[in-house]
């Protein structure tokens, strides 16, 4: 096909996330912690009951907006888990999360309007923002720094254009988690300047110091706040598609009107098997968010004894963003040389935004023998 005929705005490379295929079939023995998909099975109390309720009739299409008996359930776990009370208006539930942001920016976003993002962050933000026809502005954050978000940048970043603020928390890719400070410092921000915020809130169950808080909860955050989950991390069922986003009813309707002109509805039996999930939520937290909690732990205190490595020590997440400036690689060059000589897959840290460069990403999806085979691999390697 003649490239003229590619809307102009793909025409430019992609810098987002895929798995790298042909790098899987060059070498039958790569160690991929490329992309963040849980290698273990969903629980098989969710399967099965997936599979009841899919003989049962629930095969066809529901309510655009969700299934009702899923949307009690969210604002149920809600109000048990966050002392939140929420309506069924200010629920809808997506076909994932990232379909979820996507729906927020279309939603939210007019040609040129501003969406700031932190950096390192999701690196499909970006483009979630730019397919809205939005402005992405970046907001560094930095190792050294603990990942702080500090005040002066954020409001040098300001505009007049400026919409809405993208919080991550705990962060992809940096492992970063924040507490209560830094999110009633957002909710200042956001009220000054009468912006909104997109909080991608994920990874709650890979929380290691603290308890997590929904920024929503906060004092007059509600209002302004929109919450994106999903439970492809939190209860491992990422090939389920199924996520949820909170927010004001008047937002929720707007999503649900997109929505329904590209995908109609999330899968119904994937919403059946998300309700039995948030039943199961704390049976699953302690069976399996563990498991990742010590690869984390693990790969952490290994990443620590390689030379050419340094590490801020995650918080959140099962990812870990490594320094390799030691290197004196760009991050691209040094994951095709940790594929060439040690056959790991990794993500390379430009991808995330302009702090990522000089990092790469470490997805901890893999199990203990191939995760300390990887760690083996790298420690034998020179640069």
């Amino acid at each position: 096909m003649q490239r003229s005929f590619i809307a102009k705005r793909f025409r430019a490379q992609s810098g987002g996330l895929a798995r790298d295929s042909e790098a899987l079939r060059r070498y039958d023995d790569v160690i991929d912690l490329s992309i963040g998909d849980t290698d273990l099975i969903t629980d098989s109390r969710i399967i099965d009951a997936a599979f009841r309720d899919a003989r049962a009739g629930y095969t066809h299409y529901g309510d655009p907006k969700g299934d009702p008996e899923l949307i009690d359930a969210i604002r149920r776990a809600w109000r048990e888990d966050y002392a939140q009370e929420l309506s069924p208006d200010e629920v809808i539930v997506t076909a994932s999360s990232c379909l979820g942001m996507a729906l927020v920016m279309l939603a939210t976003l007019d040609p040129g309007d501003e969406a700031i993002v932190f950096s390192p962050y999701f690196a499909v933000y970006r483009e979630q923002i730019e397919l809205a026809g939005g402005v992405c502005v970046e907001v560094p954050t930095y190792a050294e720094e603990d990942y702080a978000i500090r005040e002066d940048r954020l409001r040098a970043a300001i505009t007049p254009k400026t919409k809405l603020i993208v919080f991550n928390n705990p962060v992809n890719p940096s492992g970063m988690a924040y507490g209560q400070e830094v999110l009633e410092f957002l909710v200042r921000i956001a009220r000054e300047y009468d912006l909104l915020i997109a909080a991608d809130e994920i990874y709650t169950a890979y929380l290691y110091e603290g308890t997590f808080r929904p920024i929503r909860t906060l004092p007059g955050a509600a209002e302004r706040t929109i919450t994106l989950n999903s439970f492809s991390k939190n209860f491992l069922m990422t090939g389920w598609r199924v996520g949820s986003i909170i927010a004001d009813p008047e937002l929720i309707r707007t999503v649900n009107r997109i929505n329904g002109a590209l995908v109609y509805t999330a899968p119904s039996v994937s919403q059946r098997a998300a309700i039995e999930a948030l039943a199961l939520r704390e049976s699953i937290r302690r069976e399996y968010v563990t498991k990742y909690r010590d690869r984390v732990f693990y790969a952490a205190e290994r990443i620590e004894k390689i030379p050419y490595l340094s590490l801020c020590r995650p918080r959140g997440t099962f990812y870990l963003f490594p320094d390799i400036k030691k290197t004196g690689l760009t991050s691209a060059r040094f994951c095709a040389e940790l594929l060439e000589k040690a056959h790991i897959l990794v993500s390379a840290g430009h991808v995330f935004g302009q702090t990522g460069e000089g990092h790469f990403r470490i997805a901890c999806t893999v199990d203990d023998a191939r995760l300390r085979e990887a760690f083996d691999r790298m420690e034998r390697l020179s640069f």
